[in-house]
């Protein structure tokens, strides 16, 4: 009523309502679950004697290997829902059931039956289905089908409803649960007794927990039991089609989860919040929780020292970044039953926009910029104008190397004047010095990265000083391992994106999307990338790859936030054209740069980037990359005279290796390649199959074979395994690569309807059709039709009321990628659609977005660039510092009378922790006293040749080039100029956890905004070949 009063349009709403209904606001039922109406849904009690639960027999004899280990698979699922239908009883019967008795008063019934919400309901779900599961149990050796159970099951709106209400009230339960512990002591008596008499000791929290985490359970078993299927058994589409049900439950599940937790997070911070502008951000509509964690903040001193350490919980907005300080205050025994929730205190808030991420010897930048940087609660003796650098002495220690060097430099060149000869005193040891102490700044620069890895340091705005003059404070936080400071880097970057005008909105969804999703989490458009020169702009955009390369270069905030690694080629040409062209952009930076271009004798048609085969013994997996060093990425351009150009490229080099040729010299349509075969669909409907000798990584020329699958041109090609998918007018054609033989399908019933684009992912095929404004989805193995979407309606709305765009739409381009369907259309706008992305059927599971950044023709192309971190940015430890200290430890125990305490090498250490005081920081210091260096291990490194195996003795007085290699710390001076892989296996932290940095680009004609005046006009921009580069979120994956 107070809203209404104010007069505003949403209170007026309201009350409306609540006449027409005749239902007070303070009647209202809320979302708490308190007092909530359960009707439809019955309390159905499940008898044992009469549905006994299930058990399967004894094992027959014959059985496969695979059918036995489904029948083990299938004990794991019986075992596992029976002892989660024991623990939803035990809720039931042990903690809900006495407490809303009438003889025990020690709690509020409302607050019981809000505690324990939705629970009976879905106890009743999973008793229906383990009636079901019983029953196919029962006749599993005759029948061996089970995905189809799991589907009737879990595929109601029913399951959904009650999941999600009873994961939205989880928060809100566990509250309740801590309030009335500390205000009820008998309520906390209550469940210490109930603990501790139940046999497993398992706390009410840990038994309210696992309807949470019930369906990644079952989707784990169903993948196991998924692999053990054969193609051709009766269960393996129900299996398929019950991992897409599970996953898209979960999903949402999981969403629904996030925002519950996102809102308590928000409304626990809010009541902490004095400033009334600060709570009214807070309470608004439009802010969202883009990401919060617990972080260590660190001050330092100004030599270093840490001076202070203390645990914050930031908060990252969508356009604010908060810092409070954490109160972690209750009683013991209770935090031990269920979390106690903190208490924040707010330190300081800063908007997004006025927040950078500064690494170590970022801030001379902001030094030239005239900003004064201090850093936060600094020492009283510091003046304001100095610039710290946390810690500043990994930079003080590099500028003493640097200085060193050009001393020894000079010195170098004195040496070089001498007309005496002398030992140790000549132009090869002064250099060897030079050598070495550049090595040692390479190794003090890797130093400061790995202090990077873990360390957050931010530049928020403060107040202007007395002058007038901005001033930035430098706050550092440490993070709990370097994944979580890459994740930070990212979200900030991808936040600050999502404010920029062509991604304020970007995106047309379903309106609770618009209210739950922050707009960083969604595809953004990061830059426009002009294509072709002014002089070849006529060329169409036909086809483009992502060629991966990591960079050893880019820093790793840089790495964090640019796209992801590696080179794109654009291939332009048509069927107009006597040429055509290869442009090559890098992708090693914030946005793309064009490095290279490839002009060619005709116009590209496709291109195919071909994987390194996946060597099987140790013994090929080092020749495999011995090869593919000196080869490089290989690349296949499809010509339109018929010719396909095999190329290696290696960073911006490009070697054309061979040329392959078809029989009939039609132009090259599409390529495709599996592991021993590469598939090139040609203009007569034939496709051609190139063939690859064993050992070898290049095609041979003389292996052609063409395959007849129509008359029209074959216009898609797709690999799944061994098979090509070939698609001449409204057929498909299914050819196995090892024999050839060919099985075919109708794809659509209309003749005219060819099939253009064909794109697999899981268990299904997705394809779309010249004529038509449909996808539709097959399955990959039975070749079943399974959903058609139609796209017209998505786009109608949003197509200008121009002539050329009264044509009806068709799909001009596919992509699948991270979970979303890419359609660009022939009106030029992209729609993305929602798919599983495990083993299961890729079917379109919920409302698609548009898109609102369009091209002013149709979507020539969409493709998808993607890349994993590099191994050695995850790594807490340098890839150097390990061998380093190996080869120290090694050469003192081997020569213990050449290095005394003071003289031998050693290797500073920044400890990732806080040290409890302040210690004499270790030098590496540079000696020559070694009569020889030959017991040490490692290449020598010396300014002269190596002059073969000859060796002085240990005590000839002769100057040796070996003398110069005790200055070098590494076994391989190498290592800085071609890096050293790291093996997955191998490391704990990387082969478990990866970030995967993915972007798509878009390509057609200029660019326009859908709904704004200030779209580019028909003129100008809309005949330029143009690149949308959108960036997606990092993703960690296992």
């Amino acid at each position: 009523m107070k809203a209404a009063r104010s007069g505003t349009r949403g209170g007026l709403e309201k009350t409306k309502l609540a006449m027409i209904r005749k239902v007070s606001f303070l009647q209202r039922k809320d979302s708490s679950g308190e007092g909530r109406d359960d009707a439809g849904y019955l309390d159905v009690s499940v008898c044992e004697l009469k549905h006994p639960p299930p058990q399967l027999g004894p094992m027959p004899e014959g059985l496969s290997s695979q059918q036995v280990v489904r029948r083990l698979i299938l004990s794991s699922i019986v075992q596992s829902e029976s002892s989660y239908l024991d623990s939803l009883k035990r809720i039931l019967q042990e903690y809900q059931k006495p407490l809303l008795e009438p003889q025990n008063c020690i709690l509020n019934p409302k607050k019981v039956r809000c505690i324990f919400y939705r629970l009976q309901e879905i106890h009743q779900c999973h008793s229906m289905f383990q009636i079901a599961l019983a029953s196919r149990v029962a006749e599993w050796d005759y029948s061996e089908t089970i995905g189809d159970l799991f589907v009737a099951s879990f595929s109601k709106s029913m399951v959904l409803e009650v999941y999600s209400d009873y994961i939205n009230n989880f928060t809100n339960a566990m509250t309740l649960i801590k309030k009335a512990c500390m205000s009820k002591p008998a309520f906390l008596d209550f469940l210490k007794k109930k603990q501790t008499s139940s046999p497993d000791r398992i706390t009410l929290y840990g038994l309210m927990v696992k309807p949470i985490q019930r369906f990644p359970q079952f989707i784990l078993l169903l993948q196991d039991m998924l692999k053990n299927t054969p193609k051709t058994h009766n269960d393996r589409l129900p299996l398929q089609l019950a991992l897409t049900e599970l996953e898209t439950l979960a999903e949402k599940l999981n969403e629904q989860k996030r925002l519950a937790d996102q809102e308590a997070e928000i409304q626990q911070l809010a009541h902490s919040v004095g400033d009334r502008n600060l709570s009214k951000l807070l309470n608004s509509e439009q802010r969202q929780l883009i990401q919060c964690e617990l972080l260590t903040e660190i001050v330092y001193g100004d030599k270093g020292q840490v001076l202070k350490s203390k645990e914050r919980k930031v908060f990252l907005l969508n356009d604010t970044l908060i810092c409070a300080n954490v109160n972690l205050k209750g009683p013991p025994d209770i935090s031990s039953l269920v979390p106690v929730g903190p208490k924040y205190t707010v330190k300081w808030c800063a908007p997004l926009l006025q927040t950078q991420v500064v690494e170590v010897g970022q801030d001379s930048q902001q030094r030239r910029d005239s900003v004064i940087t201090a850093r936060r609660h600094s020492s009283t003796s510091s003046s304001i104008g100095k610039v710290f650098m946390g810690p500043p002495r990994l930079y003080q220690d590099l500028e003493e190397l640097q200085h060193d060097l050009a001393v020894v430099q000079e010195v170098s060149l004195l040496v070089g004047t001498l007309h005496g000869t002398y030992q140790n005193l000549n132009t090869t040891v002064s250099q060897d010095w030079c050598l070495a102490l550049q090595r040692l700044i390479r190794l003090k620069v890797e130093e400061i990265q790995n202090a990077n890895k873990c360390r957050l340091r931010l530049s928020i705005s403060g107040k202007p000083d007395k002058s007038g003059r901005p001033v930035s404070i430098i706050v550092v936080f440490n993070t709990p391992s370097p994944l979580s400071k890459i994740s930070w880097v990212n979200r900030l970057h991808l936040a600050k994106i999502a404010h920029r005008q062509e991604n304020t909105p970007g995106w047309e969804c379903a309106e609770e999307d618009m209210k739950t999703r922050a707009p960083s989490s969604w595809p953004l458009l990061t830059c426009q990338l002009p294509v072709f020169s002014s002089k070849t702009h006529s060329l169409k955009l036909e086809a483009a790859l992502h060629s991966p390369a990591q960079s050893s270069l880019l820093g790793f905030c840089i790495a964090s936030t640019s796209l992801p690694q590696g080179y794109l080629w654009v291939a332009g040409g048509g069927s107009g054209f006597n040429h055509g062209q290869v442009e090559i952009f890098s992708l090693n930076r914030a946005a793309p740069r064009l490095v290279k271009t490839v002009p060619l004798r005709a116009p590209v048609l496709c291109l195919e980037y071909v994987k390194e085969p996946c060597p099987s013994t140790e013994g090929r997996e080092a020749e495999t990359a011995q090869s593919a060093a000196k080869i490089g990425n290989i690349i296949c351009v499809g010509l339109q005279d018929g010719s396909i150009d095999v190329y290696s490229s290696v960073d911006t080099a490009v070697h054309c290796l061979s040329t392959l040729v078809n029989p009939d010299s039609c132009p090259i349509l599409c390529l495709k390649h599996s592991l021993p075969f590469l598939f090139a669909g040609l203009a007569n409907g034939k496709v051609a199959v190139y063939h690859r000798r064993a050992g070898e990584r290049l095609w041979d020329v003389d292996s052609c074979q063409l395959v007849s699958v129509g008359s029209e041109p074959v216009c898609s090609l797709l690999t799944l395994e061994d098979a090509a998918w070939a698609s001449c007018a409204n057929r498909v054609t299914v050819i196995q690569g090892s024999s050839l033989h060919t099985q075919s399908f109708t794809a659509h019933s209309d003749a005219g309807c060819s099939v253009s684009h064909m794109i697999g992912s899981g268990g299904g095929v997705w394809m779309a059709f010249t004529q038509g404004s449909s996808i539709h989805l097959f399955h990959a193995e039975t070749l079943e039709h399974l959903q058609e979407v139609n796209i017209s309606t998505r786009t109608a709305h949003l197509a200008p009321g121009k002539t050329r765009w009264t044509c009806r739409v068709y799909v001009s381009s596919l992509l699948l990628c991270q979970g979303l369907l890419w359609v660009g259309t022939s009106h030029g706008i992209i729609l993305t659609f929602p798919v599983p992305t495990l083993e299961g059927i890729p079917k379109i599971t919920g409302k698609g977005m548009t898109s609102l950044n369009a091209h002013c023709g149709p979507v020539d192309l969409l493709v998808s660039t993607s890349s994993t971190l590099a191994s050695n940015l995850l790594r807490r430890d340098s890839i150097l510092n390990g061998s380093e200290e190996a080869a120290n430890r090694e050469a003192e125990g081997g020569k213990g009378n050449g290095v005394g305490d003071e003289k031998g090498q050693r290797l500073e250490q920044d400890s990732e922790a806080p040290p409890p005081r302040e210690e004499k920081p270790k030098r590496l210091l540079l000696q020559y006293r070694l009569h020889s260096t030959c017991q040490l291990p490692g290449k020598l490194l010396s300014v002269q040749p190596e002059q073969g195996s000859h060796r002085l003795a240990p005590d000839s007085l002769v100057h040796s080039p070996e003398d110069g290699s005790i200055y070098e710390v590494s076994e391989d001076p190498d290592v800085w100029v071609r890096g050293r892989p790291v093996e997955w296996g191998k490391e704990g932290e990387v082969r478990r956890n990866k970030f995967t940095s993915t972007a798509v680009f878009s390509g057609g004609r200029g660019h326009r905004r859908i709904g704004q005046m200030s779209s580019p006009g028909p003129c100008s921009a809309a005949t330029d070949n143009t690149l949308l580069v959108w960036q997606l979120p990092l993703t960690l994956s296992q």
